[in-house]
């Protein structure tokens, strides 16, 4: 686990984009737990509530990595996946002992 927060604070150096993921990583595990209640609820008319709340996050974070200067997590996956190229650590934090993608 230790090797998964190291990398996780590579990527995430800049004091906003941390701030940003410290609020929108709570928002998306609230909003995914808002969801699975609301469905165990039978609530389906009010859906709009923990799908705003997941985008809220998604938003947050997608602008701490805009800032950052590197691509989300799940971007990074998905361009893996489709052997597209990709920014994990940004340029300006690279240093000689961080992987180059």
């Amino acid at each position: 686990m230790s090797a998964w927060i190291h990398d996780w604070l590579e990527r995430h150096r800049h004091p906003v984009s941390r701030w940003l993921h410290a609020v929108g990583i709570p928002l998306l595990i609230w909003g995914l737990l808002l969801g699975v209640w609301q469905l165990a609820m039978w609530r389906w008319d009010i859906w709009w509530r923990p799908t705003g709340v997941i985008a809220v996050s998604y938003l947050l974070q997608w602008v701490g990595h805009a800032i950052e200067g590197n691509d989300m997590g799940e971007i990074i996956l998905i361009k893996r996946l489709l052997n597209r190229p990709y920014v994990a650590i940004a340029p300006r934090y690279r240093s000689e002992s961080s992987p180059s993608q």
